[in-house]
């Protein structure tokens, strides 16, 4: 079972009717039985990390959430904020994030001609071969809106790698770990193909 945790900050509609699309049941909840039953968990996130991880530690889901990934061992996709979750902290905020990836989030540099955030389809490159990432096209395109970036430390955590004034990493994976930057339930038959690769994890 696929659960979309619902902890107030997310566009989860849209990314339950992805899955929906591709026929796969998904169910979301801030339950904390259901989601420590999950087989699979979907941490999206649309706003300022620190009122995201406030709500994470205050709710109770943040011993549920380590226990699922760190324990068990389930599959965990971050995505957006979600991603940035996944990481030790952010310069938007002051709280450390779930850390489950030596990794940092920081904010796009103010370059000529760029506008912040980074919104739009862009190109992402494969930096390390991975499950999720299979059977894309050679220049596969995703949907970002975003202001942060993340910066892995080690480079074994990075799966796709994208350009906008700066290299980040835009997929990142630590294990049963993912978090991905854009946003694959606006992004077509790319992130349909995303989360199928997840599904099949």
């Amino acid at each position: 079972m696929i659960v979309i945790v619902d902890y107030g900050m997310g566009n989860l509609g849209s990314i339950q009717n992805m899955l929906k699309r591709i026929g796969l049941a998904a169910i979301i909840t801030a339950d904390l039985q259901i989601i420590s039953d999950a087989g699979k968990i979907i941490l999206p996130g649309v706003g300022a990390f620190d009122n995201a991880m406030t709500r994470i530690n205050n709710s109770g889901l943040r011993d549920v959430l380590d226990h699922k990934a760190l324990v068990e061992q389930v599959p965990v996709l971050g995505i957006c904020l979600g991603m940035q979750l996944l990481t030790q902290g952010s310069e938007e905020g002051n709280l450390p994030g779930l850390g489950w990836i030596p990794a940092t989030t920081s904010r796009f540099p103010n370059t000529p001609n760029l506008k912040v955030p980074h919104m739009g389809w862009n190109l992402v490159h494969r930096s390390t071969r991975s499950k999720i990432t299979e059977g894309f096209e050679e220049e596969p395109r995703f949907y970002f809106v975003h202001s942060y970036y993340v910066k892995v430390e080690n480079e074994a955590h990075s799966i796709l790698k994208t350009e906008y004034g700066v290299k980040f990493d835009s997929a990142i994976q630590n294990g049963n770990i993912c978090g991905v930057q854009f946003h694959p339930e606006k992004s077509h038959r790319f992130g349909m193909r995303l989360l199928t690769n997840f599904a099949e994890l």
